[in-house]
Protein backbone atom coordinates (compact mmCIF):
# COMPACT_ATOMS: atom_id res chain seq x y z
CA UNK A 1 0.00 0.00 0.00
CA UNK A 2 1.32 3.59 -0.71
CA UNK A 3 1.07 6.38 1.25
CA UNK A 4 -1.89 7.67 0.21
CA UNK A 5 -3.71 4.31 0.70
CA UNK A 6 -3.03 4.80 4.57
CA UNK A 7 -5.94 6.08 5.01
CA UNK A 8 -8.08 2.60 3.96
CA UNK A 9 -6.83 1.30 7.27
CA UNK A 10 -9.65 3.60 9.33
CA UNK A 11 -13.12 4.93 9.21
CA UNK A 12 -13.26 7.42 6.47
CA UNK A 13 -16.36 8.90 7.44
CA UNK A 14 -17.00 12.45 5.63
CA UNK A 15 -18.56 13.91 8.70
CA UNK A 16 -15.10 12.74 10.40
CA UNK A 17 -12.71 14.48 8.04
CA UNK A 18 -15.13 17.16 8.37
CA UNK A 19 -14.75 17.38 11.96
CA UNK A 20 -11.38 16.72 12.28
CA UNK A 21 -10.32 19.50 9.94
CA UNK A 22 -12.36 22.06 11.89
CA UNK A 23 -11.41 21.36 15.01
CA UNK A 24 -7.43 20.94 14.23
CA UNK A 25 -7.03 23.31 11.13
CA UNK A 26 -8.99 26.38 12.67
CA UNK A 27 -5.68 28.69 13.69
CA UNK A 28 -4.37 28.41 10.43
CA UNK A 29 -8.10 29.43 9.15
CA UNK A 30 -8.79 31.88 11.56
CA UNK A 31 -4.77 33.55 10.64
CA UNK A 32 -6.32 33.84 7.07
CA UNK A 33 -9.10 35.42 7.68
CA UNK A 34 -8.15 38.08 10.23
CA UNK A 35 -5.83 38.89 6.91
CA UNK A 36 -8.24 38.77 4.84
CA UNK A 37 -10.58 40.90 7.10
CA UNK A 38 -8.05 43.39 8.35
CA UNK A 39 -6.55 46.41 7.38
CA UNK A 40 -2.70 46.36 7.03
CA UNK A 41 -2.35 49.21 9.49
CA UNK A 42 -4.54 47.26 11.72
CA UNK A 43 -1.70 44.28 11.51
CA UNK A 44 1.33 46.31 12.11
CA UNK A 45 -0.81 47.86 15.15
CA UNK A 46 -1.54 43.96 16.35
CA UNK A 47 2.47 43.53 16.07
CA UNK A 48 3.71 46.61 18.03
CA UNK A 49 1.60 45.26 21.02
CA UNK A 50 3.83 41.84 21.37
CA UNK A 51 7.28 44.28 20.91
CA UNK A 52 7.71 44.95 24.31
CA UNK A 53 7.12 41.55 25.48
CA UNK A 54 10.59 39.27 25.53
CA UNK A 55 10.89 37.44 22.34
CA UNK A 56 11.17 34.21 23.62
CA UNK A 57 8.21 34.53 25.69
CA UNK A 58 6.35 35.55 22.03
CA UNK A 59 7.94 32.93 20.93
CA UNK A 60 6.71 30.45 23.48
CA UNK A 61 2.92 31.62 23.51
CA UNK A 62 3.08 31.20 19.69
CA UNK A 63 4.27 27.86 19.96
CA UNK A 64 2.46 26.01 22.63
CA UNK A 65 -1.15 25.80 21.02
CA UNK A 66 0.77 23.75 18.61
CA UNK A 67 1.62 21.47 21.85
CA UNK A 68 -2.66 20.92 21.97
CA UNK A 69 -3.10 20.81 18.08
CA UNK A 70 -0.85 18.12 17.42
CA UNK A 71 -2.08 15.99 20.37
CA UNK A 72 -5.30 16.85 19.46
CA UNK A 73 -5.08 15.38 15.53
CA UNK A 74 -3.42 12.39 16.95
CA UNK A 75 -6.45 11.59 19.07
CA UNK A 76 -8.90 12.49 16.11
CA UNK A 77 -6.90 10.09 13.99
CA UNK A 78 -6.84 7.41 16.67
CA UNK A 79 -10.15 7.10 18.03
CA UNK A 80 -12.33 8.79 15.56
CA UNK A 81 -10.81 7.26 12.47
CA UNK A 82 -9.50 4.67 14.40
CA UNK A 83 -6.15 3.83 12.74
CA UNK A 84 -2.57 4.14 13.72
CA UNK A 85 -0.38 7.23 14.12
CA UNK A 86 2.16 4.79 12.05
CA UNK A 87 -0.13 5.20 9.06
CA UNK A 88 -0.21 8.84 9.46
CA UNK A 89 3.61 9.06 9.16
CA UNK A 90 4.76 6.66 6.81
CA UNK A 91 3.88 3.37 4.70
CA UNK A 92 6.98 1.73 6.00
CA UNK A 93 6.88 -0.98 8.57
CA UNK A 94 8.19 1.32 11.10
CA UNK A 95 9.41 5.47 11.03
CA UNK A 96 12.70 5.49 9.58
CA UNK A 97 14.25 8.64 11.77
CA UNK A 98 17.53 8.05 9.30
CA UNK A 99 15.44 10.07 6.69
CA UNK A 100 14.11 12.53 8.82
CA UNK A 101 18.08 13.22 9.98
CA UNK A 102 19.23 13.30 6.44
CA UNK A 103 16.86 15.80 5.07
CA UNK A 104 17.16 18.05 8.44
CA UNK A 105 21.08 17.99 7.41
CA UNK A 106 20.50 18.84 4.32
CA UNK A 107 18.70 21.83 4.64
CA UNK A 108 20.64 22.97 7.95
CA UNK A 109 23.88 22.69 5.76
CA UNK A 110 22.51 24.68 3.36
CA UNK A 111 21.02 27.37 5.17
CA UNK A 112 23.63 28.06 7.31
CA UNK A 113 26.80 28.05 4.60
CA UNK A 114 24.64 30.15 2.11
CA UNK A 115 24.30 32.77 5.24
CA UNK A 116 28.23 32.62 5.94
CA UNK A 117 28.92 33.33 2.23
CA UNK A 118 26.30 36.01 1.99
CA UNK A 119 27.84 37.54 5.39
CA UNK A 120 31.73 37.14 4.39
CA UNK A 121 30.69 39.11 1.25
CA UNK A 122 28.70 42.13 2.66
CA UNK A 123 27.94 42.14 6.74
CA UNK A 124 26.81 46.06 6.33
CA UNK A 125 23.14 45.13 7.73
CA UNK A 126 23.89 42.17 9.88
CA UNK A 127 24.30 42.73 13.23
CA UNK A 128 25.56 40.34 15.34
CA UNK A 129 23.52 40.08 19.01
CA UNK A 130 24.56 37.15 20.76
CA UNK A 131 23.60 37.11 24.34
CA UNK A 132 24.59 33.20 26.06
CA UNK A 133 21.29 33.79 28.60
CA UNK A 134 18.85 35.13 25.81
CA UNK A 135 20.27 32.18 23.33
CA UNK A 136 20.24 29.39 25.61
CA UNK A 137 16.65 30.11 27.14
CA UNK A 138 15.65 30.53 22.40
CA UNK A 139 17.96 27.16 22.22
CA UNK A 140 15.48 25.21 24.52
CA UNK A 141 12.06 26.40 23.89
CA UNK A 142 13.12 25.55 20.15
CA UNK A 143 14.51 22.34 20.47
CA UNK A 144 11.34 21.36 22.93
CA UNK A 145 8.99 23.26 21.14
CA UNK A 146 9.35 23.56 17.10
CA UNK A 147 8.73 19.78 16.59
CA UNK A 148 5.04 20.13 17.61
CA UNK A 149 4.81 23.33 15.65
CA UNK A 150 6.34 21.18 12.52
CA UNK A 151 4.77 18.46 13.09
CA UNK A 152 1.38 19.40 13.22
CA UNK A 153 1.70 21.12 9.74
CA UNK A 154 3.34 17.94 8.08
CA UNK A 155 0.97 15.79 10.02
CA UNK A 156 -1.85 17.48 8.67
CA UNK A 157 -1.08 19.48 5.51
CA UNK A 158 1.02 16.72 4.06
CA UNK A 159 -0.37 13.33 6.40
CA UNK A 160 -4.25 14.03 6.87
CA UNK A 161 -5.41 16.09 4.44
CA UNK A 162 -3.10 14.62 1.45
CA UNK A 163 -4.30 10.78 2.52
CA UNK A 164 -7.96 11.83 2.85
CA UNK A 165 -7.97 14.22 0.35
CA UNK A 166 -6.39 11.48 -2.17
CA UNK A 167 -9.20 8.83 -0.94
CA UNK A 168 -11.84 10.99 -1.72
CA UNK A 169 -10.78 12.20 -5.51
CA UNK A 170 -8.95 9.07 -6.17
CA UNK A 171 -5.81 11.07 -7.29
CA UNK A 172 -2.29 12.18 -6.15
CA UNK A 173 -2.02 15.34 -8.03
CA UNK A 174 -5.32 17.26 -6.78
CA UNK A 175 -4.45 16.84 -2.93
CA UNK A 176 -0.63 17.84 -4.16
CA UNK A 177 -1.40 20.82 -5.08
CA UNK A 178 -4.42 21.60 -2.69
CA UNK A 179 -2.37 21.04 0.43
CA UNK A 180 0.47 23.35 -1.21
CA UNK A 181 -2.20 25.97 -1.81
CA UNK A 182 -3.57 25.57 1.45
CA UNK A 183 -0.03 25.45 3.31
CA UNK A 184 0.29 29.18 2.06
CA UNK A 185 -3.05 30.21 2.23
CA UNK A 186 -2.19 29.29 6.37
CA UNK A 187 1.03 31.79 6.71
CA UNK A 188 -0.93 34.16 5.08
CA UNK A 189 -1.02 36.60 7.98
CA UNK A 190 2.76 36.23 8.76
CA UNK A 191 4.22 40.01 9.24
CA UNK A 192 6.69 38.89 6.03
CA UNK A 193 3.77 38.64 3.91
CA UNK A 194 2.67 42.11 4.34
CA UNK A 195 6.38 43.19 4.69
CA UNK A 196 7.44 41.99 0.84
CA UNK A 197 4.46 41.22 -0.56
CA UNK A 198 1.42 39.11 -0.64
CA UNK A 199 2.46 37.06 -4.04
CA UNK A 200 5.47 36.87 -3.59
CA UNK A 201 5.35 35.18 -0.52
CA UNK A 202 3.06 32.86 -1.60
CA UNK A 203 5.46 31.86 -4.43
CA UNK A 204 7.73 30.87 -1.90
CA UNK A 205 4.97 29.36 0.96
CA UNK A 206 3.24 27.11 -2.17
CA UNK A 207 6.60 26.05 -3.70
CA UNK A 208 7.87 25.10 -0.29
CA UNK A 209 4.70 22.89 0.05
CA UNK A 210 4.94 21.57 -3.53
CA UNK A 211 8.39 20.65 -2.41
CA UNK A 212 7.24 19.10 1.09
CA UNK A 213 4.32 17.27 -1.12
CA UNK A 214 6.16 15.75 -3.86
CA UNK A 215 8.84 14.45 -1.09
CA UNK A 216 6.00 12.75 0.67
CA UNK A 217 4.26 11.10 -2.48
CA UNK A 218 7.89 10.40 -3.77
CA UNK A 219 8.90 8.84 -0.75
CA UNK A 220 6.26 7.41 0.41
CA UNK A 221 6.37 9.05 3.59
CA UNK A 222 6.47 11.68 5.93
CA UNK A 223 9.99 11.25 7.43
CA UNK A 224 11.94 13.57 4.75
CA UNK A 225 9.03 16.16 5.01
CA UNK A 226 9.27 16.37 8.41
CA UNK A 227 13.44 16.81 9.09
CA UNK A 228 13.63 19.44 6.04
CA UNK A 229 10.94 21.38 7.95
CA UNK A 230 12.11 21.30 11.55
CA UNK A 231 15.60 21.65 10.30
CA UNK A 232 14.21 24.86 8.46
CA UNK A 233 12.14 26.18 11.13
CA UNK A 234 15.07 25.78 14.01
CA UNK A 235 17.94 27.58 11.95
CA UNK A 236 15.37 30.59 11.35
CA UNK A 237 15.02 31.00 14.91
CA UNK A 238 18.55 30.46 16.26
CA UNK A 239 20.55 31.97 13.62
CA UNK A 240 19.33 35.15 11.92
CA UNK A 241 15.90 37.20 13.00
CA UNK A 242 14.40 40.27 11.32
CA UNK A 243 11.69 42.99 12.79
CA UNK A 244 9.65 42.01 10.02
CA UNK A 245 10.10 37.94 10.36
CA UNK A 246 7.23 35.79 12.14
CA UNK A 247 10.65 34.85 13.93
CA UNK A 248 11.41 37.39 15.77
CA UNK A 249 13.47 35.89 18.50
CA UNK A 250 17.08 36.38 20.22
CA UNK A 251 18.96 34.75 17.49
CA UNK A 252 22.50 34.77 16.82
CA UNK A 253 22.57 37.88 14.26
CA UNK A 254 20.03 40.00 13.05
CA UNK A 255 18.92 41.38 9.50
CA UNK A 256 18.66 45.36 9.78
CA UNK A 257 17.76 45.41 5.96
CA UNK A 258 14.56 46.89 4.42
CA UNK A 259 12.73 43.88 2.76
CA UNK A 260 13.04 45.24 -0.95
CA UNK A 261 13.01 43.69 -4.22
CA UNK A 262 16.43 42.12 -3.29
CA UNK A 263 14.54 39.90 -1.02
CA UNK A 264 12.41 38.38 -4.07
CA UNK A 265 15.56 36.97 -5.37
CA UNK A 266 15.77 34.79 -2.27
CA UNK A 267 12.60 33.88 -2.53
CA UNK A 268 12.94 32.79 -6.48
CA UNK A 269 15.90 31.35 -6.68
CA UNK A 270 15.11 28.29 -3.65
CA UNK A 271 11.94 27.64 -5.05
CA UNK A 272 13.16 27.38 -9.07
CA UNK A 273 17.01 26.50 -8.64
CA UNK A 274 17.57 25.19 -4.94
CA UNK A 275 14.15 23.33 -4.26
CA UNK A 276 15.12 20.78 -7.78
CA UNK A 277 18.46 20.47 -6.95
CA UNK A 278 17.11 18.90 -3.54
CA UNK A 279 14.79 16.94 -4.68
CA UNK A 280 17.23 15.46 -7.38
CA UNK A 281 19.57 14.94 -4.22
CA UNK A 282 17.20 13.00 -2.71
CA UNK A 283 15.57 11.14 -5.65
CA UNK A 284 19.35 10.12 -5.98
CA UNK A 285 20.23 9.16 -2.58
CA UNK A 286 16.93 6.85 -2.34
CA UNK A 287 16.06 5.36 -5.87
CA UNK A 288 13.09 7.41 -6.54
CA UNK A 289 11.36 6.03 -9.55
CA UNK A 290 7.35 6.41 -11.29
CA UNK A 291 7.33 10.34 -10.95
CA UNK A 292 4.61 10.09 -13.01
CA UNK A 293 2.48 7.21 -11.11
CA UNK A 294 3.36 8.22 -7.67
CA UNK A 295 2.73 12.72 -8.64
CA UNK A 296 -0.26 12.32 -10.87
CA UNK A 297 -1.86 8.17 -10.62
CA UNK A 298 -4.60 7.60 -9.50
CA UNK A 299 -5.82 6.54 -6.23
CA UNK A 300 -7.56 2.92 -5.51
CA UNK A 301 -8.73 1.05 -2.88
CA UNK A 302 -6.91 -1.95 -1.96
CA UNK A 303 -8.11 -5.49 -1.71
CA UNK A 304 -9.79 -5.57 1.75
CA UNK A 305 -7.14 -8.20 2.94
CA UNK A 306 -4.34 -6.05 2.83
CA UNK A 307 -5.71 -3.70 5.31
CA UNK A 308 -7.89 -3.95 8.41
CA UNK A 309 -10.44 -1.59 9.75
CA UNK A 310 -11.44 -1.38 13.32
CA UNK A 311 -14.82 -1.55 13.17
Amino acid sequence: MNYIQQAYKGQREIWMFILTTILVAGIFLGNFVVYLTSEPGELDAAMDLFKNWPSSVFLLVNLLPFVFLLGLLFLLVKYVHQRSILSLTTSRPKVDYKRILFSFLMITIYTVVTFLIMYSIDSSEIVFQFNAVKFAILFIISIILFPFQIGLEEYLFRGYLMQHVGVLVKNKWFPLILTSVLFGVAHAANPEVGAIGFWQMMIFYVGTGLLLGIMTLMDEGLELALGFHLGNNLIASLLVTADWTALQTDAIFKDTSEPVAGTVSEILIPVLVIYPLMLLILSKRYGWKNWNDKLLGKVEEPPKEDYKIIE
